[in-house]
């Protein structure tokens, strides 16, 4: 792994030498977090993918008090799987190269099959929501090494990206007792990767959602070294129409009309949020830090609002909106500490160092109530583990509230972040 950070940080270096990235800041109008119950709301229950070979949902239960217990595994009946370093060794403890390999949409959980190439749907029990139960079986996809997904509750649309040989998107529909339909054609992003990809540039990062959820978005890193440019994705959903008077409306679907952008000072796109009521997008770049960026509803074509830099950063890779703050928090494989940024203009607005906890650095993370909760996957000499962050003070209140090791439930290839409550 140090092997791995060393080389990402060797290249971007080189892009900054380059000039590949600037920073530009503008006003922008003040936004706040707000929205659906999985990130607005206290959170009831956590999952993440424990992404072994034979793949499996880790649930934990979260209390009243905002704090972890033990929940649950749950077999996906899927495979996990890998990516590559620029050094050809496995790319732990960043093993599938982004961010959202796992979604919930209402009481369904999507979970990615890296391995496998499939998608599994779960049914989370209101009741207890780290009982979960598998929906049909695994559906096969059109692409190779699917390491992100998306979910509509509005569509009931789900979108899954895959970065290997065979990279895109493709969706289906689902219902919550019937499971999931057949993916669809794959949307094609020639990246001339392998599977498993060789990361951690070069690679798909992250699907998502517009916060009208009328848009699907994906980022997609650049390789700055071998001028191979990143950019962001857009395709509009088609939304459900009736065939004809008395008919039922049919499904919603993703288009194949895609618009893509390059938004300036950009280079290596990591984890993104939709900033809930507005046309923007909060999206990270792990070759500096992290963009604010505005999206044309119309074309659906990506500018630059403001950039911001995170001194000190390895790699600015993952990022959650947390509504009690109403700002960003993101997060570093190689630097163990979270870092608040402002949804105006990406500037730092505090750091959180965690180094005492002993974990290497932090993935995937979500935003719920008065916490952020942040994976660490461990890197073999130390444990998995999620740490809590109380932010119930408001911006720059930042404090470690519980330091939850996993111990056999999850390891270093564990990936993803999502919450229910």
């Amino acid at each position: 792994m140090a092997a791995l950070l060393r080389s990402l940080s060797s290249r971007l270096a080189v892009s900054i030498l380059l000039g590949i990235v600037f920073a530009t800041t503008v006003s922008a109008a003040p936004s706040r977090p707000t929205g659906g119950k999985s990130s607005s709301g206290a959170a009831k229950a956590l999952y993440f993918i424990a992404n072994d070979e034979a793949n499996a949902v880790v649930a934990l239960k979260v209390g009243a008090d905002g704090l972890l217990s033990t929940g649950s595994v749950t077999p996906t009946n899927g495979a996990g799987s890998v990516a590559l370093g620029a050094n050809m060794q496995p790319a732990t403890p960043d093993a599938l190269v982004s961010q959202s390999a796992l979604t919930i949409a209402g009481n369904s959980l999507f979970a990615v099959n890296a391995g496998s190439n499939t998608l599994s749907m779960l049914s989370i029990d209101p009741a207890d929501p780290t009982r979960l139960s598998l929906v049909g079986i695994p559906v096969p996809i059109p692409g190779e090494f699917p390491n992100t997904v998306a979910a509509s509750a509005k569509h009931n649309l789900v979108c899954v990206g895959t970065t290997g040989a065979l990279s895109g998107i493709s969706c289906t529909n689902f219902s919550p007792t019937r499971g999931l339909g057949p993916m669809d054609v794959l949307r094609s992003f020639d990246l001339n990767q392998t599977t498993p990809p060789v990361g951690p540039t070069n690679t798909v990062s992250q699907v998502f959602f517009s916060s009208d959820e009328s848009a699907l978005f994906t980022t997609v890193k650049g390789d700055p070294p071998t001028n191979k440019t990143g950019f962001l994705s857009s395709f509009p959903v088609q939304k459900r129409t009736k065939n004809c008077k008395g008919s039922a409306p049919s499904a919603a679907t993703l288009s194949t009309k895609e618009t893509r952008s390059v938004p300036s000072g950009t280079a290596v796109l990591f984890g993104s949020q939709s900033i809930p009521g507005t046309n923007r997008v909060f999206a990270t770049d792990a070759s500096f830090g992290a963009a604010l960026l505005s999206i044309d509803t119309s074309t659906g074509q990506a500018t630059t609002l403001a950039t911001g830099s995170v001194q000190g950063q390895v790699a600015t890779c993952w990022v959650t909106l947390s509504p009690a703050t109403g700002t960003a928090f993101v997060t570093d494989v190689g630097v163990n500490r979270l870092v608040e940024m402002s949804l105006d203009d990406a500037k730092v607005l505090s750091e959180l160092d965690l180094s005492a906890n002993g974990d290497p650095g932090l993935i995937d993370l979500r935003a719920a109530g008065n916490f952020v909760y942040a994976l660490s996957p461990g890197n073999g000499s130390t444990p998995a583990a999620v740490t809590v962050v109380d932010v119930s003070g408001g911006s720059g209140t930042a404090r470690q509230a519980q330091h939850f090791e996993l111990g056999g439930m999850a390891g270093r290839n564990s990936m993803g972040m999502a919450v229910w409550g």
